[in-house]
């Protein structure tokens, strides 16, 4: 996104929220979050290893960090509301093309095409939230992450339905919709989604060239772009891995699927209720706490693998997960001056798509080493200790800007 001047007449917070919420439910759970539901019918059906299965994961990742910042670029060139939409168009073709191919180079092709997509349109999506609404920054954002979710609990549910009723098509007939769901999303984005007046290539609020050097050198945000990569290879292992970790416990996809569904029924709720507790509390002390859950609840499947325990597993990631990235996301444009804001955010993405591009790897390399899933469970659970360490540390930043 540019460097924007907010208007006097804001656009109306429930249509921008609104969007935010479309974009997430495309960008974040049809493109990432889902794969992990629809991977045991596929990885059936196409005759993968989970090594395989892994590397798509991180296919997908390498998409999302090496074009992220070329997606804050073309935000700027076009106007947020132009990448956005660019970005579900990718994501539309990429779904389609997933519903319909066989070839494993192929399906590789398609899931780094996701990958693309989603670099050019979350990120430039929650900008425009962060810029827009700054006193409500943490809610804002938080209902965003609500969309993801809501996505989660509809995919928990439409996944397994699809393949009890379709069998070995289910799998495709879940990447058709998803494409035409997306189709609907870019139509809906050009129409609803507006953007700040830029802001003229004179005018005292455009930030200089120097201005980027000052904040990715800048200690306080280089801690959360930390914690950003650390939850987002987390949370990508959990997404992919877990369910397959049910199933291979001895429990069927159906229920793999409520367990899901629970977890994204919960976390509906638990984005704006942790970013509106972290918009009074402080974004420090808030991120702690559901760092602390988020550490707990990874490490349940470790001591039993036993329904009780994934049925815990799965409800304090409800509570708490999208938490984590509401806060991570609302503290890191919290640094800066809200001209900075796309730079900031773009900066401290690319260690999220970062952590995200090497967590799968490791993840489906440690499960095919151990032939089980405890050890990468385990290898979450030690990067969500340095996690909580350096959250600690943001409850310590002084008061006022990183970077004005």
């Amino acid at each position: 996104m540019s460097a924007t001047s907010q208007s006097p007449s804001r656009p109306n917070i429930v249509i921008m929220v609104a969007g935010g919420i479309l974009v997430a439910l495309v960008a974040i759970v049809f493109a990432r979050l889902a794969y992990g539901l629809i991977l045991p019918p596929m990885r059936d059906d196409l005759g993968l290893s989970y090594r395989q299965a892994g590397t798509l994961g991180t296919v997908t990742a390498l998409g999302y960090l090496l074009f992220v910042l070329l997606g804050g670029i073309a935000a700027s060139r076009w106007g947020a509301r132009n990448a956005v939409a660019t970005g579900l168009l990718i994501l539309t073709v990429g779904f389609a093309g997933l519903a319909l191919a066989s070839a494993y180079p192929v399906v590789v092709g398609l899931m780094a095409l996701l990958g693309l997509g989603t670099a050019f349109c979350f990120a430039p999506m929650v900008s425009l939230l962060a810029t827009w609404y700054p006193e409500k920054r943490g809610m804002v954002i938080g209902c965003m992450a609500g969309g993801v979710g809501a996505g989660i609990f509809v995919t928990g549910l439409l996944v397994p339905w699809l393949s009890d009723q379709f069998g070995e098509q289910g799998w495709r007939l879940a990447w058709g919709l998803f494409a035409a769901l997306a189709a609907v999303a870019v139509a809906l984005v050009l129409a609803a989604v507006r953007d700040p007046a830029p802001v003229a290539h004179d005018h005292p609020d455009r930030p200089a060239p120097a201005d980027k050097w000052r904040i990715y050198r800048n200690p306080r945000v280089i801690i959360m772009a930390a914690i950003y990569g650390i939850i987002g290879m987390v949370y990508i292992i959990q997404a992919i891995f877990m369910v397959s970790y049910v199933v291979e416990s001895g429990f069927d996809e159906a229920t793999a699927g409520w367990l899901m569904a629970m977890s994204g029924l919960l976390s509906v709720a638990a984005g704006p209720l942790w970013g509106s507790l972290s918009d009074v509390w402080g974004r420090g002390n808030a991120l702690t706490l559901a760092m602390a859950v988020v550490t707990v609840a990874m490490g349940l499947p470790l001591i039993d693998q036993s329904l009780a325990m994934f049925f815990a597993h799965f409800l304090l990631m409800g509570c708490a997960v999208n938490g984590v990235f509401t806060m991570v996301q609302a503290a890191s444009t919290d640094q800066v001056a809200p001209r900075h804001i796309p730079i900031a955010f773009s900066y401290v993405t690319v260690f999220f798509a970062g952590g995200q591009f090497l967590g799968p790897a490791i993840a489906g390399w440690l499960i095919e080493a151990t032939g089980g899933f405890r050890l990468a469970v385990a290898f979450t659970c030690l990067a969500l200790l340095v996690g909580l360490y350096l959250a600690q540390k943001i409850r310590r930043f002084p008061a006022g800007l990183a970077v004005d």
